[in-house]
């Protein structure tokens, strides 16, 4: 295998650096298996306090073996490293940009362009799936889940929906977003996934465990690992609702994870300094509550909760 210019052998683990323009290169791991096969992409501290993929990254590169692995594994656990060394929710601190909404990059844009071009250009051609790892930020609650695309071409989405369904999560939503690591490799013609686990800027053996096994799952699907893993109970959220806050002010959800709600139900408001409702959220539709907002303070335009229904 040959990766950023760098040639690692079968059997080989190795430590390849991304180039990233004008900035120091991102840390990757590569194994090339003994023998010949697909590849997989894993990515993860996107957002740099979603902890549970970084860990599970570093355990993994730790645990896996490339001399019994038939084809490739790429980890590249910290995609957006100042954020989270300096514990920054959502953005990349240099220009206050969330990395997940910076694709297509541009070699000679701020930062997080130069991110999401490098990303674009040394792990696309790479991958035969490629999956982003994220969890609830430090302000936000939710149920393991996996974002399939919809804005690919029908066999890419099938790709990667066939992809989806061998993990160990609750809840497969159908996404339109266009504009992040995975949902831009789609267009790109990539099969690729986003899943989520853990939130609240915390993190647990159990679900870094899970997420570890999220990965072997895939890496037995692409048959990297032997062993086969069949489809998983899921519930498939065909149209999600994303509810924002209109304006800064206090926030508080009177809904929980999971909960089903139906139509007209408050699931929240906002409030001003003097206790003056702000914003009732209030839902659009019947639907399941997959993640919200835990932090009192809410900036304007910043996401409160997300319902979706089957």
């Amino acid at each position: 295998m040959i990766f950023c210019g760098t040639t690692i052998l079968p059997g080989e683990r190795k430590n390849v650096p991304l180039p990233v323009p004008d900035a120091p290169p991102l840390e990757t791991i590569c194994l090339c298996g003994a023998a010949s096969g697909r590849t997989l992409v894993v990515t993860a501290g996107v957002h740099g306090c979603e902890y549970v993929g970084v860990q599970a990254l570093r355990r993994l590169f730790r645990e896996l073996d490339p001399a019994e692995l038939s084809g490739n594994v790429i980890l590249l656990p910290l995609a957006n490293p100042s954020a989270f060394y300096a514990g920054v929710k959502q953005v990349v601190p240099e220009d206050g940009i969330n990395l997940n909404r910076a694709f297509p990059g541009d070699a000679g844009g701020s930062l997080s362009a130069r991110l999401a071009f490098a990303l674009e250009k040394s792990l696309y051609p790479a991958a035969d799936l490629l999956v982003d790892l994220h969890s609830g930020d430090c302000n936000e609650a939710l149920r393991p889940l996996v974002f399939i695309p919809t804005v690919g071409e029908d066999a890419i989405n099938r790709t990667s929906q066939a992809a989806a369904e061998v993990l160990a999560v609750p809840y497969r939503v159908r996404s339109t977003a266009r504009n992040g690591l995975y949902s831009w490799a789609v267009q790109k013609r990539v099969p690729a996934l986003l899943i989520e686990r853990g939130g609240q800027g915390l993190w647990s053996e159990q679900e870094v465990e899970d997420c570890c096994e999220d990965i072997r799952s895939l890496m037995r699907h692409l048959k990297i690992l032997p062993g086969d893993t069949p489809p998983q109970d899921q519930s498939e959220i065909v149209e999600t609702f994303y509810a924002e806050a209109a304006s800064a002010g206090f926030w508080y959800p009177v809904v929980d994870l999971d909960q089903q709600v139906q139509k007209g139900e408050l699931l929240g408001h906002l409030e001003d300094m003097s206790g003056n409702c702000l914003q009732e959220v209030r839902a659009e539709c019947n639907g399941i509550v997959l993640y919200y907002t835990v932090a009192l303070g809410v900036q304007t335009a910043d996401p409160l909760i997300a319902y979706g229904h089957p």
